[in-house]
Protein backbone atom coordinates (compact mmCIF):
# COMPACT_ATOMS: atom_id res chain seq x y z
CA UNK A 1 0.00 0.00 0.00
CA UNK A 2 1.04 3.60 -0.61
CA UNK A 3 2.31 5.01 2.68
CA UNK A 4 1.18 8.47 1.57
CA UNK A 5 -2.45 7.44 1.99
CA UNK A 6 -3.54 8.08 5.57
CA UNK A 7 -5.28 5.33 7.45
CA UNK A 8 -6.26 7.66 10.29
CA UNK A 9 -9.89 7.93 11.22
CA UNK A 10 -9.38 10.31 14.15
CA UNK A 11 -12.47 12.41 14.74
CA UNK A 12 -10.70 15.62 15.86
CA UNK A 13 -9.45 16.26 12.31
CA UNK A 14 -13.10 16.55 11.24
CA UNK A 15 -13.44 19.70 13.29
CA UNK A 16 -10.05 21.26 12.73
CA UNK A 17 -10.37 23.44 9.66
CA UNK A 18 -6.61 23.89 9.47
CA UNK A 19 -6.01 20.15 8.98
CA UNK A 20 -6.54 18.89 5.40
CA UNK A 21 -9.17 16.17 5.25
CA UNK A 22 -7.92 13.28 3.12
CA UNK A 23 -9.85 10.22 1.96
CA UNK A 24 -8.45 7.16 3.75
CA UNK A 25 -9.09 5.03 0.67
CA UNK A 26 -7.70 6.92 -2.30
CA UNK A 27 -6.10 10.09 -0.92
CA UNK A 28 -8.60 12.42 -2.63
CA UNK A 29 -10.14 15.35 -0.74
CA UNK A 30 -12.49 13.94 1.90
CA UNK A 31 -15.97 15.36 2.54
CA UNK A 32 -16.46 13.90 6.01
CA UNK A 33 -16.99 10.67 7.92
CA UNK A 34 -18.93 8.12 5.89
CA UNK A 35 -19.79 4.69 7.22
CA UNK A 36 -17.34 5.17 10.10
CA UNK A 37 -14.34 6.46 8.10
CA UNK A 38 -13.06 9.70 6.55
CA UNK A 39 -13.59 9.36 2.78
CA UNK A 40 -14.35 11.23 -0.38
CA UNK A 41 -17.75 11.14 -2.06
CA UNK A 42 -16.51 8.69 -4.71
CA UNK A 43 -15.32 6.04 -2.27
CA UNK A 44 -18.43 6.55 -0.13
CA UNK A 45 -20.63 5.73 -3.12
CA UNK A 46 -18.43 2.83 -4.19
CA UNK A 47 -18.62 1.22 -0.75
CA UNK A 48 -22.40 1.66 -0.51
CA UNK A 49 -23.00 0.11 -3.96
CA UNK A 50 -20.63 -2.77 -3.29
CA UNK A 51 -22.27 -3.66 0.02
CA UNK A 52 -25.82 -3.38 -1.30
CA UNK A 53 -25.04 -5.65 -4.26
CA UNK A 54 -22.97 -7.95 -2.08
CA UNK A 55 -20.37 -7.68 -4.79
CA UNK A 56 -17.44 -10.07 -4.96
CA UNK A 57 -14.34 -8.71 -6.69
CA UNK A 58 -11.11 -10.41 -7.70
CA UNK A 59 -7.79 -8.63 -8.05
CA UNK A 60 -6.18 -9.36 -11.45
CA UNK A 61 -2.78 -8.84 -9.86
CA UNK A 62 -1.38 -9.94 -6.48
CA UNK A 63 -4.07 -8.35 -4.24
CA UNK A 64 -1.92 -5.44 -3.01
CA UNK A 65 -2.68 -2.64 -5.47
CA UNK A 66 -1.93 0.92 -4.40
CA UNK A 67 -5.19 2.87 -4.57
CA UNK A 68 -4.97 6.52 -5.63
CA UNK A 69 -7.36 9.15 -6.88
CA UNK A 70 -6.30 8.45 -10.47
CA UNK A 71 -6.36 4.61 -10.46
CA UNK A 72 -9.10 3.84 -7.92
CA UNK A 73 -11.35 2.47 -10.72
CA UNK A 74 -8.71 -0.01 -11.96
CA UNK A 75 -8.99 -2.58 -9.16
CA UNK A 76 -12.33 -2.79 -7.34
CA UNK A 77 -11.14 -5.67 -5.15
CA UNK A 78 -8.24 -3.77 -3.62
CA UNK A 79 -10.36 -0.62 -3.35
CA UNK A 80 -13.03 -2.49 -1.36
CA UNK A 81 -10.35 -4.13 0.78
CA UNK A 82 -8.92 -0.68 1.49
CA UNK A 83 -12.40 0.54 2.52
CA UNK A 84 -12.68 -2.27 5.07
CA UNK A 85 -9.12 -1.79 6.26
CA UNK A 86 -9.74 1.83 7.29
CA UNK A 87 -12.88 0.87 9.23
CA UNK A 88 -15.83 1.37 6.87
CA UNK A 89 -18.77 -0.75 8.06
CA UNK A 90 -21.78 -1.99 6.09
CA UNK A 91 -23.90 -1.69 9.26
CA UNK A 92 -23.77 2.08 8.81
CA UNK A 93 -25.42 1.94 5.39
CA UNK A 94 -29.06 3.05 5.39
CA UNK A 95 -31.75 1.20 3.48
CA UNK A 96 -33.56 2.98 0.67
CA UNK A 97 -36.50 3.60 3.03
CA UNK A 98 -34.20 5.03 5.69
CA UNK A 99 -32.51 7.24 3.12
CA UNK A 100 -35.89 8.58 2.01
CA UNK A 101 -36.99 9.25 5.58
CA UNK A 102 -33.73 11.08 6.25
CA UNK A 103 -34.20 13.25 3.16
CA UNK A 104 -37.74 14.07 4.22
CA UNK A 105 -36.55 14.94 7.73
CA UNK A 106 -33.87 17.25 6.37
CA UNK A 107 -36.37 18.96 4.07
CA UNK A 108 -38.87 19.34 6.88
CA UNK A 109 -36.26 21.01 9.06
CA UNK A 110 -35.37 23.39 6.23
CA UNK A 111 -39.03 24.27 5.78
CA UNK A 112 -39.47 24.86 9.50
CA UNK A 113 -36.40 27.09 9.58
CA UNK A 114 -37.70 29.08 6.62
CA UNK A 115 -41.07 29.44 8.35
CA UNK A 116 -39.42 30.65 11.54
CA UNK A 117 -37.49 33.21 9.54
CA UNK A 118 -40.72 34.46 7.97
CA UNK A 119 -42.39 34.69 11.38
CA UNK A 120 -39.39 36.42 12.97
CA UNK A 121 -40.31 39.94 14.14
CA UNK A 122 -39.31 42.53 11.58
CA UNK A 123 -38.97 46.29 11.80
CA UNK A 124 -41.28 48.33 9.61
CA UNK A 125 -39.80 50.75 7.10
CA UNK A 126 -40.89 53.65 9.30
CA UNK A 127 -39.23 52.15 12.37
CA UNK A 128 -36.03 51.47 10.47
CA UNK A 129 -36.09 55.06 9.17
CA UNK A 130 -36.42 56.42 12.73
CA UNK A 131 -33.48 54.32 13.91
CA UNK A 132 -31.33 55.37 10.95
CA UNK A 133 -32.15 59.03 11.63
CA UNK A 134 -31.17 58.76 15.28
CA UNK A 135 -27.96 56.82 14.59
CA UNK A 136 -26.96 59.40 11.98
CA UNK A 137 -27.74 62.25 14.39
CA UNK A 138 -25.64 60.58 17.08
CA UNK A 139 -22.68 60.20 14.74
CA UNK A 140 -22.91 63.85 13.72
CA UNK A 141 -23.04 65.10 17.30
CA UNK A 142 -20.66 62.70 19.03
CA UNK A 143 -17.02 62.76 17.96
CA UNK A 144 -15.50 59.51 19.19
CA UNK A 145 -12.04 60.84 18.37
CA UNK A 146 -12.60 63.50 21.08
CA UNK A 147 -10.42 65.90 19.06
CA UNK A 148 -12.30 68.95 20.39
CA UNK A 149 -11.22 68.22 23.96
CA UNK A 150 -7.89 69.93 23.32
CA UNK A 151 -9.82 73.18 22.88
CA UNK A 152 -11.15 73.13 26.45
CA UNK A 153 -9.39 74.81 29.31
CA UNK A 154 -6.65 72.30 30.13
CA UNK A 155 -7.16 69.68 32.83
CA UNK A 156 -5.22 70.52 36.01
CA UNK A 157 -4.96 67.52 38.29
CA UNK A 158 -2.63 69.08 40.86
CA UNK A 159 -2.50 72.46 42.53
CA UNK A 160 -4.90 75.43 42.42
CA UNK A 161 -6.34 76.95 39.27
CA UNK A 162 -4.86 80.34 38.46
CA UNK A 163 -6.50 83.08 36.45
CA UNK A 164 -4.18 82.29 33.53
CA UNK A 165 -5.30 78.65 33.58
CA UNK A 166 -8.95 79.63 33.68
CA UNK A 167 -8.44 81.88 30.64
CA UNK A 168 -6.41 79.40 28.61
CA UNK A 169 -7.83 77.29 25.83
CA UNK A 170 -11.49 77.87 26.75
CA UNK A 171 -14.06 76.01 24.68
CA UNK A 172 -15.71 79.36 24.11
CA UNK A 173 -12.75 81.16 22.59
CA UNK A 174 -13.17 82.81 19.22
CA UNK A 175 -11.57 79.81 17.57
CA UNK A 176 -14.08 77.36 18.99
CA UNK A 177 -17.27 79.31 19.68
CA UNK A 178 -18.83 77.72 16.59
CA UNK A 179 -18.54 74.16 17.91
CA UNK A 180 -22.30 73.81 17.81
CA UNK A 181 -22.29 74.83 14.15
CA UNK A 182 -21.23 71.28 13.32
CA UNK A 183 -24.54 70.00 14.63
CA UNK A 184 -27.44 69.39 12.23
CA UNK A 185 -29.37 72.47 11.15
CA UNK A 186 -27.40 74.83 13.37
CA UNK A 187 -28.62 77.78 11.39
CA UNK A 188 -32.22 77.34 12.49
CA UNK A 189 -32.88 80.40 14.67
CA UNK A 190 -36.26 79.02 15.71
CA UNK A 191 -34.56 76.53 18.00
CA UNK A 192 -34.72 78.40 21.31
CA UNK A 193 -31.68 76.91 23.05
CA UNK A 194 -29.67 77.52 19.90
CA UNK A 195 -30.56 81.20 20.30
CA UNK A 196 -29.46 80.98 23.91
CA UNK A 197 -26.07 79.77 22.75
CA UNK A 198 -25.80 82.65 20.30
CA UNK A 199 -26.73 85.05 23.12
CA UNK A 200 -23.98 83.63 25.29
CA UNK A 201 -21.46 84.12 22.50
CA UNK A 202 -22.56 87.71 21.94
CA UNK A 203 -22.20 88.44 25.68
CA UNK A 204 -18.63 87.14 25.62
CA UNK A 205 -18.26 83.70 26.98
CA UNK A 206 -14.62 84.18 27.89
CA UNK A 207 -15.43 87.02 30.25
CA UNK A 208 -15.18 86.47 33.97
CA UNK A 209 -14.82 88.76 37.01
CA UNK A 210 -11.46 90.38 37.48
CA UNK A 211 -9.31 88.76 40.09
CA UNK A 212 -5.70 88.50 41.07
CA UNK A 213 -3.45 86.30 38.99
CA UNK A 214 -2.62 84.03 41.91
CA UNK A 215 -6.21 83.65 43.09
CA UNK A 216 -7.26 79.99 42.82
CA UNK A 217 -9.50 77.24 43.99
CA UNK A 218 -9.02 73.70 45.20
CA UNK A 219 -11.30 72.43 42.41
CA UNK A 220 -8.51 72.21 39.86
CA UNK A 221 -10.51 70.18 37.30
CA UNK A 222 -13.60 72.40 37.42
CA UNK A 223 -12.71 74.68 34.48
CA UNK A 224 -11.86 71.79 32.18
CA UNK A 225 -14.90 69.67 33.08
CA UNK A 226 -17.17 72.73 32.94
CA UNK A 227 -16.06 73.24 29.34
CA UNK A 228 -16.54 69.54 28.64
CA UNK A 229 -20.09 69.61 30.00
CA UNK A 230 -20.92 72.84 28.18
CA UNK A 231 -19.65 71.34 24.92
CA UNK A 232 -21.62 68.15 25.57
CA UNK A 233 -24.82 70.12 26.18
CA UNK A 234 -24.44 71.77 22.79
CA UNK A 235 -24.05 68.37 21.16
CA UNK A 236 -27.14 67.07 22.96
CA UNK A 237 -29.07 70.03 21.51
CA UNK A 238 -27.96 69.00 18.03
CA UNK A 239 -29.01 65.42 18.67
CA UNK A 240 -32.40 66.49 20.04
CA UNK A 241 -33.18 68.58 16.97
CA UNK A 242 -32.96 65.42 14.85
CA UNK A 243 -35.38 63.38 16.95
CA UNK A 244 -38.55 62.94 14.86
CA UNK A 245 -41.19 65.31 16.17
CA UNK A 246 -38.98 67.25 18.58
CA UNK A 247 -38.83 70.44 16.53
CA UNK A 248 -42.61 70.46 16.20
CA UNK A 249 -42.88 71.02 19.96
CA UNK A 250 -43.18 74.55 21.32
CA UNK A 251 -39.95 76.38 22.06
CA UNK A 252 -40.87 76.37 25.74
CA UNK A 253 -41.29 72.61 25.83
CA UNK A 254 -38.06 72.09 23.91
CA UNK A 255 -36.17 74.17 26.48
CA UNK A 256 -37.85 72.41 29.40
CA UNK A 257 -36.95 68.99 28.01
CA UNK A 258 -33.36 69.91 27.23
CA UNK A 259 -32.64 71.65 30.52
CA UNK A 260 -34.04 68.75 32.53
CA UNK A 261 -32.59 65.86 30.53
CA UNK A 262 -29.28 67.15 29.13
CA UNK A 263 -27.09 65.71 31.89
CA UNK A 264 -28.90 62.35 31.68
CA UNK A 265 -28.24 62.11 27.94
CA UNK A 266 -24.63 63.13 28.55
CA UNK A 267 -24.28 60.34 31.13
CA UNK A 268 -25.76 57.86 28.65
CA UNK A 269 -23.39 59.03 25.93
CA UNK A 270 -20.38 58.90 28.24
CA UNK A 271 -20.87 55.15 28.58
CA UNK A 272 -19.28 54.84 25.15
CA UNK A 273 -15.95 55.96 26.63
CA UNK A 274 -16.33 54.18 29.98
CA UNK A 275 -13.95 51.29 30.68
CA UNK A 276 -14.85 48.39 32.94
CA UNK A 277 -11.17 47.57 33.35
CA UNK A 278 -10.25 50.62 35.45
CA UNK A 279 -13.62 52.34 35.95
CA UNK A 280 -12.56 55.45 34.05
CA UNK A 281 -13.65 57.44 31.01
CA UNK A 282 -11.05 57.41 28.22
CA UNK A 283 -11.55 60.24 25.74
CA UNK A 284 -8.51 60.10 23.50
CA UNK A 285 -5.04 60.57 24.93
CA UNK A 286 -3.88 60.08 28.53
CA UNK A 287 -4.55 63.76 29.27
CA UNK A 288 -8.25 63.15 28.69
CA UNK A 289 -8.65 60.00 30.71
CA UNK A 290 -10.87 60.76 33.68
CA UNK A 291 -11.01 58.80 36.90
CA UNK A 292 -13.29 59.34 39.88
CA UNK A 293 -10.58 61.41 41.60
CA UNK A 294 -10.54 63.83 38.67
CA UNK A 295 -14.27 64.41 38.94
CA UNK A 296 -14.04 65.09 42.68
CA UNK A 297 -11.67 67.93 41.75
CA UNK A 298 -14.56 69.49 39.85
CA UNK A 299 -16.69 69.73 42.97
CA UNK A 300 -18.64 66.47 42.80
CA UNK A 301 -18.90 64.31 45.89
CA UNK A 302 -19.13 60.57 46.34
CA UNK A 303 -22.90 60.93 46.80
CA UNK A 304 -22.95 61.39 43.03
CA UNK A 305 -19.86 59.52 41.89
CA UNK A 306 -20.45 56.15 43.53
CA UNK A 307 -23.94 55.67 42.01
CA UNK A 308 -22.68 57.15 38.72
CA UNK A 309 -19.93 54.53 38.41
CA UNK A 310 -22.40 51.82 39.41
CA UNK A 311 -24.77 53.08 36.71
CA UNK A 312 -22.03 53.09 34.07
CA UNK A 313 -20.99 49.54 34.96
CA UNK A 314 -24.57 48.27 34.80
CA UNK A 315 -25.25 49.98 31.48
CA UNK A 316 -22.00 48.70 29.98
CA UNK A 317 -22.84 45.13 30.97
CA UNK A 318 -26.13 45.29 29.05
CA UNK A 319 -24.02 45.23 25.85
CA UNK A 320 -26.52 47.39 24.02
CA UNK A 321 -26.41 47.74 20.26
CA UNK A 322 -25.77 51.25 19.03
CA UNK A 323 -29.36 51.39 17.79
CA UNK A 324 -30.66 50.58 21.27
CA UNK A 325 -28.36 53.13 22.84
CA UNK A 326 -29.53 56.04 20.66
CA UNK A 327 -33.17 55.06 21.11
CA UNK A 328 -32.69 55.07 24.87
CA UNK A 329 -31.18 58.56 24.67
CA UNK A 330 -34.13 59.84 22.65
CA UNK A 331 -36.65 58.22 25.00
CA UNK A 332 -34.82 59.76 27.95
CA UNK A 333 -34.96 63.21 26.38
CA UNK A 334 -38.65 63.00 25.50
CA UNK A 335 -39.99 62.41 29.02
CA UNK A 336 -43.38 64.14 29.43
CA UNK A 337 -43.03 64.46 33.21
CA UNK A 338 -40.09 66.87 33.03
CA UNK A 339 -40.54 70.11 35.02
CA UNK A 340 -41.92 72.92 32.89
CA UNK A 341 -43.34 70.76 30.07
CA UNK A 342 -46.75 72.07 28.98
CA UNK A 343 -47.96 69.74 26.23
CA UNK A 344 -47.63 66.46 28.12
CA UNK A 345 -49.78 64.46 25.71
CA UNK A 346 -47.76 65.44 22.64
CA UNK A 347 -44.42 64.68 24.30
CA UNK A 348 -45.77 61.39 25.64
CA UNK A 349 -46.96 60.40 22.15
CA UNK A 350 -43.47 61.02 20.76
CA UNK A 351 -41.89 59.01 23.58
CA UNK A 352 -44.38 56.15 23.16
CA UNK A 353 -43.55 55.87 19.47
CA UNK A 354 -39.84 55.62 20.25
CA UNK A 355 -40.56 53.06 22.97
CA UNK A 356 -42.44 50.94 20.46
CA UNK A 357 -39.52 51.14 18.04
CA UNK A 358 -37.11 50.07 20.79
CA UNK A 359 -39.28 47.11 21.78
CA UNK A 360 -39.63 46.08 18.13
CA UNK A 361 -35.86 46.25 17.69
CA UNK A 362 -35.29 44.12 20.78
CA UNK A 363 -37.79 41.50 19.57
CA UNK A 364 -36.07 41.36 16.18
CA UNK A 365 -32.47 41.29 17.40
CA UNK A 366 -32.59 39.78 20.88
CA UNK A 367 -34.63 36.57 20.76
CA UNK A 368 -35.41 35.63 24.32
CA UNK A 369 -34.35 39.05 25.57
CA UNK A 370 -37.75 39.86 27.04
CA UNK A 371 -36.19 41.47 30.12
CA UNK A 372 -33.82 43.77 28.23
CA UNK A 373 -36.40 46.50 27.67
CA UNK A 374 -37.31 46.53 31.37
CA UNK A 375 -33.64 46.75 32.33
CA UNK A 376 -33.14 49.67 29.95
CA UNK A 377 -36.12 51.56 31.35
CA UNK A 378 -34.80 50.96 34.85
CA UNK A 379 -31.63 52.75 33.78
CA UNK A 380 -33.74 55.82 33.03
CA UNK A 381 -35.08 55.72 36.57
CA UNK A 382 -31.50 55.51 37.88
CA UNK A 383 -30.61 58.54 35.79
CA UNK A 384 -33.31 60.63 37.47
CA UNK A 385 -31.64 60.16 40.84
CA UNK A 386 -28.23 60.94 39.37
CA UNK A 387 -29.64 64.02 37.67
CA UNK A 388 -31.09 65.31 40.92
CA UNK A 389 -27.83 64.88 42.82
CA UNK A 390 -25.78 66.36 39.95
CA UNK A 391 -27.99 69.44 39.70
CA UNK A 392 -27.87 69.95 43.45
CA UNK A 393 -24.08 69.91 43.44
CA UNK A 394 -23.83 72.25 40.44
CA UNK A 395 -26.29 74.68 42.04
CA UNK A 396 -24.12 74.65 45.15
CA UNK A 397 -21.09 75.55 43.04
CA UNK A 398 -22.97 78.32 41.26
CA UNK A 399 -23.68 80.04 44.59
CA UNK A 400 -19.96 80.26 45.35
CA UNK A 401 -18.37 83.14 43.40
CA UNK A 402 -14.90 81.59 43.36
CA UNK A 403 -16.37 78.50 41.66
CA UNK A 404 -19.20 79.99 39.60
CA UNK A 405 -16.66 82.14 37.76
CA UNK A 406 -15.16 78.91 36.38
CA UNK A 407 -18.50 77.70 34.99
CA UNK A 408 -19.68 78.65 31.53
CA UNK A 409 -22.88 80.66 31.09
CA UNK A 410 -24.53 77.68 29.45
CA UNK A 411 -23.75 75.42 32.39
CA UNK A 412 -25.05 78.06 34.79
CA UNK A 413 -28.21 78.44 32.73
CA UNK A 414 -28.93 74.71 32.53
CA UNK A 415 -27.89 73.58 36.01
CA UNK A 416 -27.84 76.74 38.09
CA UNK A 417 -31.47 77.70 37.70
CA UNK A 418 -33.43 74.70 36.59
CA UNK A 419 -37.19 74.78 36.38
CA UNK A 420 -38.67 73.47 39.59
Amino acid sequence: MDSAVSTSTQVPDEFDRNVPRICGVCGDKATGFHFNAMTCEGCKGFFRRSMKRKASFTCPFNGSCTITKDNRRHCQACRLKRCLDIGMMKEFILTDEEVQRKKELIQRRKDEEAQREVQKPQLSEEQRSIIDTLVDAHHKTYDDSYSDFSRFRPPVREGPVTRSASRAASLHSDASSDSFSHSPESGDRKMNLSNLLMMYQEQGLNSSPDSKEDEGTGLSMLPHLADLVSYSIQKVIGFAKSIPGFRELTAEDQIALLKSSAIEVIMLRSNQSFSLEDMSWSCGGPEFKYCVNDVTKAGHTLELLEPLVKFQVGLKKLNLHEEEHVLLMAICLLSPDRPGVQDHERVEALQDRLSEVLQAYIRAHHPGGCLLYAKMIQKLADLRSLNEEHSKQYRSLSFQPEHSMQLTPLVLEVFGGQVT
